[in-house]
């Protein structure tokens, strides 16, 4: 028998792998999304005997410093042995009673961990399918598949809150920008949401928001996608919406003018129906109702846009652009609108702005969106995107251009062109009268045409009893239609229906011609420039060339966990067996992946303390909306849905007010002591004052300042005194991981990102997961799916539109946890604690490090503070970011959650070495601070104000300043060996703002 690793035979993998996942009865409620249960073990790790054990074991390279490395830590700050730092880290209360204890083996090596997710991997069954519903096969081009979904230097960037550092994929993201509004004729754009499902839930809040008339209902034309509807229903809630699904028509649009604020539509229809909607979209607009429209991007380039037929919004899936399905994600949603709403828009948006030198440059713009502004009044608590996907889905746009996108469009039309005339001559009936890629065909029995088809290698979607779906796609083929004319037995052959009917793989004669398309779309030149793979590659490593990511340096984000994304972690992304399959596709088909995700949801629950878990929350802001919804249900269940008050400490992340807000509760805000400590007394005077109407207390445990709060327990019990419930806000679990079960302190439900304590990488600002887990009384409410059965019984409507959230990047945290296993998160998590603590001591003999507990210690991250410089030296956080630039770095999170200062966090995975050069680098910034305070640099222009120095700068004939170019670009010898050179100098934001413009520049003012 072949062996698949060391020590690891194929005949054992196998014998395991067919036992996958025991004791499920244990395992019941900490799987209860999964619809199926499955009763297995996994297969042990190679032994643990000196001579035979694998020595490619993860743990000892995810962990930076080694074990002596870590003796001189702990001898820096002071200790003798680890216990006695933990002991002065981690207050004894917040201890857990029990360590973690999985249920099935881990600590597997990495050969051992690829094999088995292989074999996992091929437990799903892959059948091609024709099921549509906003998702289906695409050909992502191997160029961009290697150069930017394989390539760390593109997947391990950060949202680029540092422009300077951060041109390659701001460039990116300005170019899917123009695409979206091109493509669906509206002037503004965001630079992507989290789906198609949540970017329609996203639209219909913003219309509500926006209707002075403050009108509650929202009218859903019947054939939008059915998990779109769920979505929708799920956000509704927490804003009173009545959602009304009807056949939509103008007469009955006349009806509720008085009482709907806005329609929706899909373009095109979920039947695959072609129409015109601008008589529909006059109607609305008649009684001061907008329309949304949710809609298909290669549709859009044979149909009319959106916002030329009177769509105010335009949302949908970017997924056909190249992404592959992923049994449902991640992809990245699109949202489009009308100028009007530019300032209410959600999520993020790029802008053109110049920098200190007069060179076009881009940013963030309007940085500070709707829930830090407005929190608690905000109606989106949206704060990140799928940028790595946004950008994906641009590259394959640019790479085909607007004609070879055209052509994909045409041939897609063509072909089922051919197979609704093939089914139209053997007597079949086609509800839709005009389609782009979709047939509703009327059958005797669905069932019996589902089965046939699946015999042969094909899922169709089953509509009803009498009517099943078809969609056809790029990658469909005359083999394909084929085999679809033998399924629906149509005896003339795919090429005399093609001939007979005329038809040609550039044909569109099934689009009305009230609908096409005649406006251009894509005619900046980035999109005519990059057809060639040798082209593409080089413009993809010159965007890359700009951009600092974890390939270059730490990136010590406070609250953003930027840790290693191992290579073995990473290789599911690219398997087609995890990769390839519809999220709607028969339960039989996804064995593997249910057992991979009955398994990460037994784990997570293991490590949390809690009873049951979801992964379908697609995000961190998403998990905090999903878990406060299920609390909402819960108390709604028993009699208590009059409770809507929540309690959130000031220090809160500002996503927390707004998902309280979107879940329909009222804030109250609960003050913090000068030391960063929850204000206890303020606590109970709120708790006590609301206690008829408390509903939930959301707390982050460390605090948002970084500390273990000794007295935590004792607020998480008055809460529940008063009859409310704890949502634990898991931000910070990279600190809890192996010492702290958040169910034990007292929660009764939280949420962690797997994009940061679980090594999923943040893509430039996505892809990410943000599952929640729970105690067993909230259980039955986890969320839902109108087509998959998850949740459970009495399950919230869904939260995204995949019925198991970002499915495909799952295995990733998933591999992380087997390799890791008990032992080996316990000892990341040390690191991590050692890592920030050993920092702070360095630096505190240089600057003020706030909110440390009364041993002088913190938690995983601290806080700079540069306040006192403002008066001093004229320096700012602002300034240190910008000249950390300059010496190779990433800042640290800026300005919050104090402003003007900055919160690091170095996590486990970064060496000593590097630790100590980011404490170098800080210390020699402290020492040109000095320099100002003393006189011997002036205050305006200094090292720092003019930060960074980029190539640009150094070069010019003029040098005005008072210190030496070496030195600016220089300020430490080991920058002359590897130097990481910022694109453009400082941003100017202000002129950014009062000139917005967001679309690709003309080809003079271009980068």
């Amino acid at each position: 028998m072949a062996v698949i690793t060391c020590g690891y035979p194929q005949r054992r993998l196998l014998r395991s792998v067919n036992a996958l996942l025991s004791n499920a009865n244990a395992a019941v409620l900490a799987s209860s999304c999964l619809s199926q249960r499955f009763s297995c073990t996994l297969p042990k790790p190679s032994v643990k005997d000196p001579l035979f054990h694998a020595l490619d074991t993860f743990e000892s390279r995810h962990v930076g410093p080694t074990s002596k490395e870590q003796e001189y830590q702990l001898q820096t700050m002071g200790y003798d042995k680890l216990e006695e730092f933990l002991n002065d880290v981690i207050p004894e209360s917040v201890r857990a009673t029990k360590p973690v204890k999985f249920k099935g083996p881990v600590g597997y090596s990495e050969k051992e961990l690829e094999a088995l997710a292989n074999e996992i991997g091929r437990r799903n069954r892959l059948v091609k399918s024709f099921i549509g519903m906003g998702y289906y096969n695409t050909k992502l081009p191997s160029v961009i598949e290697r150069n930017v979904l394989e390539n760390p230097a593109w997947y391990t960037q950060y949202t680029p809150y540092q422009a300077e550092i951060s041109q390659g994929r701001l460039e990116a993201m300005i170019n899917y920008q123009t695409m979206i509004i091109d493509l669906t004729g509206l002037p503004i754009t965001n630079a992507s949401l989290l789906d198609e499902g949540t970017a329609a839930g996203e639209a219909m809040a913003m219309l509500m928001n926006a209707d002075k008339k403050k009108r509650k209902v929202f009218l859903v034309d019947s054939r939008i996608f059915p998990q779109t509807v769920a979505v929708l229903r799920t956000r509704a809630t927490g804003f009173n919406i009545d959602i009304r699904v009807v056949d939509l028509s103008v007469d009955l649009i006349n009806q509720h003018s008085k009482d709907a604020f806005g329609i929706m539509v899909q373009y095109p229809a979920a039947d695959g129906a072609v129409e015109d909607y601008a008589d529909l979209a006059a109607a609305a607009h008649a009684g001061g109702m907008k329309v949304s429209a949710a809609t298909d991007l290669l549709a859009l380039t044979l149909l009319k846009a959106p916002g030329e037929w009177g769509a105010d919004v335009a949302v949908g899936s970017t997924q056909r652009f190249g992404l592959p399905m992923g049994f449902g994600g991640p992809h990245a949603g699109f949202f489009s609108c009308t100028e009007e709403f530019k300032r209410k828009m959600p999520g993020r948006l790029v802008g053109l702005s110049k920098d200190r030198l007069g060179n076009p440059a881009y940013r963030l713009a309007l940085q500070t969106r709707e829930q830090h502004i407005r929190r608690e009044k905000a109606t989106s608590n949206v704060c990140t995107a799928q940028a790595l996907l946004a950008n994906l889905s641009v590259f394959y746009a640019m790479y085909h251009g607007p004609e070879g996108l055209k052509k994909i469009a045409n041939r897609i039309v063509a072909a089922t062109t051919v197979l609704r005339k093939g089914l139209e001559q053997a007597g079949y009936r086609i509800v839709n009268k005009a389609h782009f890629d979709t047939l509703t065909v009327s059958v005797p029995y669905a069932a019996d045409v589902i089965a046939s088809a699946l015999a042969n290698g094909y899922n169709l979607r089953k509509i009803d009893e009498r009517h099943v779906g078809i969609s056809l796609d790029e990658c469909s083929t005359y083999r394909d239609l084929d085999v679809l004319f033998e399924v629906f037995n149509v005896q003339r052959s795919v090429f005399e229906v093609a001939k007979s009917s005329g038809i040609s793989d550039f044909s569109n004669a099934s689009i009305p011609q009230s609908v096409r398309r005649t406006s251009e779309f894509l005619t900046h030149p980035i999109f005519s420039k990059y057809h060639s793979e040798t082209e593409m590659m080089r413009y993809l490593h010159h965007l890359q060339s700009k951009d600092l990511s974890l390939a270059h340096a730490m990136t010590p984000l406070g609250s953003c966990t930027m840790k290693l994304n191992g290579v073995t972690e990473m290789k599911t992304i690219s398997n087609p067996n995890f990769s390839s399959l519809h999220p709607y596709v028969p339960t039989k088909q996804t064995e593997g992946y249910r057992m991979l995700i009955h398994d990460i949801e037994r784990d997570l629950a293991a490590i949390t303390g809690f009873d049951a878990t979801s992964v379908q929350p697609i995000s961190g802001a998403s998990g905090e909306y999903a878990g406060l919804s299920v609390i909402r249900a819960y108390q709604k269940s028993i009699g208590e849905g009059h409770r809507n008050i929540c309690l959130i400490p000031v220090s809160a992340h500002g996503t927390n007010p707004a998902s309280a807000a979107m879940a329909g509760l009222k804030v109250v805000p609960v003050k913090c002591l000068p030391n960063g400590y929850l204000d206890i007394e303020d606590l109970k005077a709120k708790a006590s004052k609301h206690a008829d109407h408390l509903a939930a207390f959301m707390v982050t445990y460390p605090s948002t300042f970084g500390v273990y709060e000794p007295h935590v327990k004792e607020a998480l019990e008055i809460v529940h005194q008063h009859g409310a419930q704890v949502y634990f806000d898991g931000a910070n679990m990279n600190a809890m991981v192996g010492y702290c079960k958040p169910a034990e302190i007292g929660g009764d439900i939280c949420h962690f990102n797997l994009h940061k304590t679980f090594c999923i990488p943040h893509g430039g600002g996505g892809p990410g997961v943000g599952p929640i887990a729970c105690k067993k009384h909230l259980a039955p409410f986890l969320p839902g799916n109108p087509i998959v059965k998850t949740g459970g019984e009495q399950a919230i409507s869904a939260v995204s539109s995949a019925p198991f959230g970002s499915a495909s990047i799952l295995p990733i945290s998933w591999a992380y946890i087997k390799m890791m296993g008990e032992s080996g998160l316990r000892g990341a998590t040390t690191a991590a604690l050692l890592n920030a603590n050993y920092m702070a001591t360095r630096l505190s003999k240089h600057y003020s490090i706030l909110y440390t507990n009364e041993k002088n210690r913190c938690a995983h991250e601290f806080i700079v503070d540069f306040r006192s410089f403002k008066k001093t030296a004229d320096v700012d956080a602002t300034d240190v970011a910008k000249r950390l630039q300059d010496y190779s770095f990433h800042a640290p999170t800026l300005s919050f959650p104090i402003a003007n200062t900055l919160m690091v966090e170095p996590t486990e995975s970064e060496s000593l070495q590097e630790l100590d050069r980011f404490c170098d680098a800080l210390i020699s910034i402290r020492e040109e601070i000095r320099e100002i305070e003393d006189g011997k640099q002036p205050r305006d222009n200094n090292l720092l104000k003019n930060a960074p120095h980029p190539l640009k700068d150094i070069v010019s004939e003029k040098w005005d300043r008072p210190y030496s170019r070496e030195r600016a670009v220089y300020p430490v010898a080991n920058l002359k060996e590897r130097k990481f050179w910022p694109a453009v100098a400082r941003l100017d934001d202000p002129y950014g703002d009062t000139h917005l413009f967001c679309t690709c520049p003309p080809v003079e003012n271009a980068n």
